[in-house]
């Protein structure tokens, strides 16, 4: 498949001491000077009644009560409201997209902790930020990207991503990022994928301790990915400062705590990213919140109404984990791991504050966790808190959200640097981009689409519209490459000549697919209105497996919507809803026949591929 087609695909499973390198003073481009008087005022440990806070060029200059700075300075009333740091995000993907750092900030989020980014976006970002720069825009920190074994999980992106198979290559590519600019090293991928019933290539606890010593030699954070109670222990017994995620397989035991609080490891549990995975997501709810929509954008809706296919977990075992490890004073950290199904940058984490309370957190530690916690385990010192000297990145929210945490949803206004963030602004450029969405979505059909047929390939694999067949192949996690290959078969259904025969492999342990995908549109992921139509038919026969009908819909995120048919000795005819898929058709990328996940070798064919009224 094109490669954007696989990058777009893989991100489906995207799961993912000193700190941030130091930086010179951030130079101030607009003069600033106001008191916002009257707030309840929450200063990332505790929470003032009544308070004033005076900004002057950026930073907090003081806070205390009836403040009277010199000169005519503007106020800003902050009666029946609450005043917040900034909060920050500790665990995010941008991809390199700058709407989900305009989103972020609109929402609240000042800063945003990138665990594997596109690393030349990260770092235009950062050489920008530095320069005074991209104030409409959450500050960023990265990893770059995601230290791994060879086939491991984040080599599935189509981005070069560092690998490593023994302990002495650790210190050459921890250098290596640290060269590229990575602000700390994670997320060390330490996941065998068994989760998800698969079995992954992942680094050896050897190797993985040489990362992490070769990370603490150079003054960095280290923090690793895990999925498992035992990925868990062996990561903080290496030495790991931090998990990038708890685990939903057990519920955690003694051992655990106790290994966490020995060696004073920090978590942050994505408990957003285990609700999607166990079949709880809450994003549906989230990109229906009038609070939080108008500042998403269609990328951002998309993916909050997708989910993650179901893992082997409950999101009971992660809350418990949480409570049990903040009981025993470990240092919890909030982070989403957006942008995965079901999460997205900004209102995820707002929603990842509520969790967890409901997971044995006082609203106030929660708070703490997206603000001050975050920053002290990130060695980010100038920010997380609203005291004289810190960054005036600040949030002013209607309500109490230290006492009613879903109070941090109702943002109303938003300072980076002491410079207030216009959110009319994204809001009507985010709009603008919904809107041109909705209108695709009621454009004309593609040309050649009326009579509905895709191929009955009696002239080759040519297609009345689209462009064509392709063969098909990608891999979500894990593994070698499936292999996919298309050829015209003198084997057609219903007294025919010919059909396309699709044929190919999967290795163990790889969750991919391979087939044969079809376009609608004149480029690769296109989207084409073809809302005239009810359901897909197709002829189909083969070695007697399961394959599945695969189709991209833009306004349901990156997931593919899916259904299964049987290819058996015979032909049979299959017809499919698009209603089924889940889908209208009216944004329709890609349509895929494909085995998907099974190992071993398969072959299948299909004739008279066609959309139905």
């Amino acid at each position: 498949m094109n490669r954007d087609c696989l990058a777009v695909l893989s991100m489906l499973l995207a799961m993912s001491q000193s700190g941030a390198s130091a930086r010179a003073e951030t130079p101030f481009p607009v003069s600033s000077d106001f008191v916002i008087r009257g707030a309840r005022v929450f200063d990332g440990a505790r929470v003032v009644d009544g308070a004033d806070v005076w900004v002057r060029h950026g930073h907090v200059q003081a806070v205390g009560r009836h403040l009277h700075p010199p000169g005519a300075v503007p106020i800003v009333d902050g009666t029946g409201k609450t005043l917040l740091p900034g909060l920050i995000d500790s665990h995010v993907h941008t991809m390199g997209e700058t709407d989900f750092l305009r989103s972020a900030l609109a929402l609240g989020i000042t800063t945003e902790l990138d665990m594997g980014s596109a690393p030349e976006f990260a770092d235009r970002i950062e050489r920008e930020q530095a320069a005074g720069k991209d104030l409409d825009m959450a500050d960023l920190r990265s990893s770059r990207t995601q230290p791994t074994a060879p086939d491991g999980h984040g080599t599935e992106y189509g981005i070069p991503i560092p690998t490593l198979s023994s302990p002495e290559e650790a210190q050459g590519l921890v250098d290596a990022l640290i060269a590229e600019g990575a602000d700390f090293i994670g997320e060390i991928v330490y996941d065998d994928g068994s989760e998800f019933g698969l079995r992954l290539p992942t680094l050896t606890r050897e190797t993985l301790r040489a990362v992490i010593d070769a990370a603490h030699r150079r003054g960095k954070v280290a923090v690793v990915h895990v999925l498992s109670l035992q990925g868990a222990k062996d990561a903080v017994d290496a030495g790991a400062d931090g998990l990038a995620h708890l685990f939903a397989d057990a519920p955690p035991d003694d051992e655990l705590v106790a290994l966490v609080k020995q060696h004073g490891t920090f978590v942050i549990p994505t408990l957003s990213l285990f609700a999607s995975m166990t079949g709880s997501s809450m994003g549906p709810g989230l990109a229906s919140d009038s609070r939080l929509e108008p500042y998403l954008g269609p990328q951002a809706i998309a993916d909050l109404r997708t989910a993650l296919p179901a893992s082997r977990g409950s999101l009971a075992n992660t809350q418990e984990a949480v409570r049990r490890l903040n009981e025993a004073g470990t240092r919890i950290l909030a982070g989403t791991d957006a942008h995965n199904p079901g999460t997205t940058h900004g209102a995820t984490l707002l929603d990842e504050v509520r969790l967890l309370v409901d997971s044995g957190l006082t609203p106030v530690q929660a708070l703490a966790a997206a603000t001050s916690v975050n920053a002290a385990a990130f060695h980010l010192d100038d920010r997380g808190a609203i005291t004289p000297g810190k960054r005036a990145d600040l949030v002013l929210v209607d309500g109490d959200p230290t006492t009613n945490v879903s109070d941090l949803k109702n943002v109303v206004r938003v300072w980076k640097l002491g410079v207030e963030h216009v959110r009319e602004a994204t809001r009507a450029a985010l709009q603008a981009k919904k809107e041109q969405e909705a209108a695709q979505r009621r454009s004309e059909p593609p040309q050649g689409s009326e009579s509905g047929l895709v191929s009955d390939f009696e002239s080759g694999m040519a297609t009345s519209f689209g462009l064509g067949w392709k063969a098909s192949t990608g891999r979500l996690l894990g593994g070698s490459e499936p292999r996919a290959e298309l050829r015209l078969a003198d084997d057609g259904a219903a007294g025919s000549h010919h059909s396309l025969e699709i044929s190919g492999a999967i290795a163990p342990g790889v969750f991919g697919w391979a087939g044969a995908v079809f376009f609608p549109g004149a480029r690769p992921l296109a989207p084409v209105n073809l809302s005239q139509f009810k359901s897909i038919s197709f002829w189909t026969r083969g070695d007697g497996r399961t394959y599945q009908v695969m189709l991209l819909s833009r306004s349901r995120g990156s997931m593919p919507l899916s259904q299964r048919f049987v290819a058996g000795e015979g032909w049979s005819r299959v017809t499919i809803s698009l209603s089924e898929l889940g889908t209208d058709g009216s944004d329709m990328q890609a349509l895929t026949f494909a085995e998907l996940a099974v190992p071993g070798s398969f072959r299948f064919l299909i004739d008279d591929v066609r959309f139905e009224r």
